[in-house]
């Protein structure tokens, strides 16, 4: 009787430790900090970069785009009412997003940068575009004003590690226009952050 319980043992021990190592096998090493990659550094001249956006903007407006940030950057410009001789107002905002990596949970690899912007990207309340786009697109219009003469327009753009969002908001401005310049402002801030 003391045999076979000795026996038992060493076979339920045996089994134990053979499953264990497959697990840890299976498992892995833990991910640390310095597996996980961060995000790049955007350049510190990205909006003058990014270019001129008067012709987005009534004349006298302030066309050069101020820059915020480090990590992410927002560039803005813009005019008000108050500071144009006209009913024209308009604005626009342009941030620019890069994604570094993130811890996967347990026993997974962590996410890449670019995993981590497309989760992002993915999320968004957005309507996705599909005009041939070069970058996966997202864009929301919404109107105001009585005849609708005002848009709001938002793009999203992400292309590897990268996500913009150009804000545009125009008085008056027809909205198929107003989306074209969001987008191509969004192309050109995807081109130079690369």
């Amino acid at each position: 009787m003391g045999r076979r319980l000795v026996r038992g043992t060493a076979i339920g021990c045996g089994v134990a430790a053979i499953a264990g190592g497959g697990i840890g096998w299976a498992v892995g090493e833990p991910v640390t900090p310095a597996d996980i990659v961060a995000a790049r550094t955007m350049p510190a001249d990205l909006c003058a970069r990014i270019g001129d956006v008067s012709s987005l903007l009534p004349k006298a407006s302030n066309v050069v785009m101020t820059q915020v940030g480090s990590t992410t950057i927002t560039c803005e410009a813009g005019s008000s009412r108050a500071k144009v001789r006209a009913y024209t107002a308009a604005s626009v905002k342009v941030t620019i997003t890069p994604y570094g990596g993130q811890d996967a949970g347990a026993g997974n690899k962590p996410f890449t940068p670019a995993q981590t912007a497309k989760k992002v990207f993915t999320r968004s309340p957005m309507k996705t575009l599909d005009e041939n786009r070069p970058y996966p697109t997202k864009v929301s219009r919404t109107a105001s004003g009585m005849a609708g003469e005002s848009w709001a327009v938002h793009a999203l753009v992400q292309r590897a590690d990268i996500v913009v969002q150009v804000d545009y908001t125009a008085n008056p401005v027809d909205a198929d226009v107003a989306q074209k310049a969001a987008l191509a402002l969004a192309d050109r801030a995807i081109w130079e952050s690369k």
